[in-house]
């Protein structure tokens, strides 16, 4: 057993001040002397979107299991939120999901988390961060690049660069650096130029778009629901996420893949809601009073960079979160993936291990396998999206696709199809006996041949 406090190093440099930076750095600071956190943008105090986090004017997701992960990151995080104003929901109680059109028969389940708008989440884990004694921020300063040594077989530090005129670039040293930087990485190139092979890619063109707004509602359309959540289909391929938000407030999302993005010009924004799966989404919002103008943020593919598989990798260097695996955000798995990330790296900690760089990025690889292969076969629903559809994903798509189904008329078919969308249980839990014969008692009217098409 390792005596609380053992410290594995002196120095850890984290670059980006993301949500996945603060989970870093939240795991980090159990291991080492001093975590340094560096970042463009102005960070202490705020609360409101900033210009180095584009999707913070967005709906925020956190699924069930990183709710867990953040609770256990962060004990009691979850009821200082809601003492804040922040609601509770539960993804199959409170949450009324529309899947081909239908709406999911509801449960309580004990899948919990907290609704806050994006900036207000990661206010709240700053604050945490923050209050570490051996935790610094380094606000307003461009990450330049890395540093190697010598022989380039080792990351030694960071180059930085304060905002202003004048300012000189600095050599921030670390026994080890972490990138947190989001899908714009630079660590690809950096590693490129010292010789390294370029890391493997792979990825899906979806052509997604969402735009965003928010109201303050004269009609309330949830009744005791806290979110109604419309999920697109290749038969209903638009969707939303409509929930109630912190400060009395609601958030809406809408969105279309391949291109089909809802417009920003009120009366066409409303023209999209109105064409939904979900009718009382565009009745709540019909006579709201709106509190901003649509936003809308483009995600043209999904990206994964495949490290792990690296035959050559720098030790001292960490990659985490979407400078990694940026999934389809419909899914909202991001931050869940980095704090389970970030889980992993205080669990070696408090062994009192060092992360060695090639064995880490393949616990990191491992964390993001399950998430990857179930949404990047979702995403291949949709007959517009190319990609390869082997047996087993058109049969998994077919199987699904009763299950949805089923789940309007069984509750605890929800509860199991949400442990699993919220990685709570495997994508495997789904094909227990149990399950699948309760699957196939409800749609056997429905949908007589289970036929291996999408």
């Amino acid at each position: 057993m390792v005596a609380v406090g053992t410290k594995v190093g002196n120095r850890v440099v984290v670059l980006g001040g993301s949500i996945t930076a603060l989970f870093a750095a939240s795991a980090l600071s159990e291991g080492y002397r001093e975590v340094v956190l560096v970042d463009r943008d102005e960070l202490l105090g705020v609360r409101e979107a900033r210009r180095g986090a584009p999707q913070g004017r967005h709906i925020n997701g956190l699924i069930a299991r990183g709710a867990r992960a953040l609770e256990d990151l962060f004990p009691e995080i979850t009821a200082q939120m809601v003492t804040a104003g922040c609601p509770l929901t539960d993804l199959a109680g409170t949450v009324r999901w529309y899947f081909n059109g239908k709406p999911l028969r509801q449960t309580r389940a004990g899948l919990t988390n907290v609704a806050a708008r994006r900036p207000v989440m990661e206010a709240h884990v700053r604050e945490r961060v923050a209050a570490l004694e051996n935790v610094t921020f380094l606000e307003k300063h461009d990450i330049i690049g890395l540093v190697f040594s010598a022989d380039k077989s080792r990351v030694v530090g960071a180059r930085v660069q304060r905002h202003g005129a004048g300012n000189r670039e600095e050599i921030l040293t670390a026994d080890l650096v972490v990138d947190a930087t989001g899908r714009g990485s630079r660590t690809p190139v950096w590693l490129e130029e010292q010789g390294y092979p370029r890391v493997a890619e792979e990825g899906t063109k979806i052509g997604l778009g969402y735009a965003t707004r928010h109201y303050k509602l004269r009609y309330d359309p949830f009744g005791t629901d806290h979110s109604i959540v419309c999920v697109a289909s290749p038969d209903s391929p638009r969707g939303a996420i409509f929930t109630k938000s912190d400060g009395n407030k609601v958030e809406l999302t809408t969105y279309g893949i391949m291109g089909d993005h809802p417009p920003l010009d009120p009366e066409g924004f409303n023209q999209f809601v109105k064409s939904l799966a979900a009718p009382e989404i565009y009745e709540g919002i019909a006579d709201a009073e709106p509190l901003d103008d649509p936003v809308l943020f483009k995600f043209p593919t999904t990206l994964r960079r495949r490290y792990e598989r690296m035959s050559r990798f720098p030790d001292g260097l960490l990659v985490l979160g979407d400078a990694v695996c940026t999934p389809n955000p419909v899914f909202a798995q991001a931050q869940t993936l980095a704090a389970l990330e970030a889980l992993a790296l205080r669990e070696l900690l408090r062994r009192g291990e060092a992360p060695q760089s090639r064995e880490f990025m393949r616990t990191v690889g491992q964390i993001i396998d399950p998430a990857w292969d179930m949404t990047e076969a979702i995403n291949l629903t949709f007959p517009e999206v190319e990609g390869k559809r082997t047996r087993k994903v058109q049969l998994m798509h077919a199987y699904m696709k009763r299950l949805q189904l089923a789940a309007t008329k069984d509750a605890s078919l929800t509860e199991a199809f949400m442990r699993s969308a919220g990685l709570v249980d495997p994508l495997e839990s789904l094909m227990r006996p149990g399950v699948v014969w309760r699957v196939m008692r409800h749609t056997r009217a429905e949908l007589p041949v289970l036929a291996g098409r999408s």
